[in-house]
């Protein structure tokens, strides 16, 4: 990616309840990648999760949020499997990475 982008980054807390969690998180990473403006993605979970998502502009980000399938997994996300969460969005404007030869 080359900037300027933008990052989404979710953090939760989950509840105990598991049943339907991974197929909707597999699910709703599907949809985004069908989504315009959308870069890429990277998860993590341990007592928090971190799901950051890149995407090319504000709009790209506005339309995602609005999609049918991601407002009922939002809901059903609030009503089940989060304890809490928060939503960053940001404008990244420089990134470097390194990577280990072989």
């Amino acid at each position: 990616m080359t900037p300027p982008y933008y990052a989404v980054i979710f953090t939760s807390v989950r509840t105990e309840i598991t049943e339907g969690y991974e197929e909707m998180a597999a699910l709703m990473e599907k949809l985004a990648k069908e989504q315009d403006g959308f870069l890429g993605v990277e998860s993590a979970r341990n007592e928090i999760g971190i799901t950051v998502s890149y995407w090319r502009d504000l709009e790209s980000i506005k339309k995602w949020k609005q999609q049918t399938d991601h407002l009922q997994a939002q809901q059903k996300g609030r009503a089940v499997w989060y304890k809490n969460y928060t939503t960053r969005i940001a404008l990244v404007e420089r990134e470097y990475s390194f990577e280990r030869e072989s």
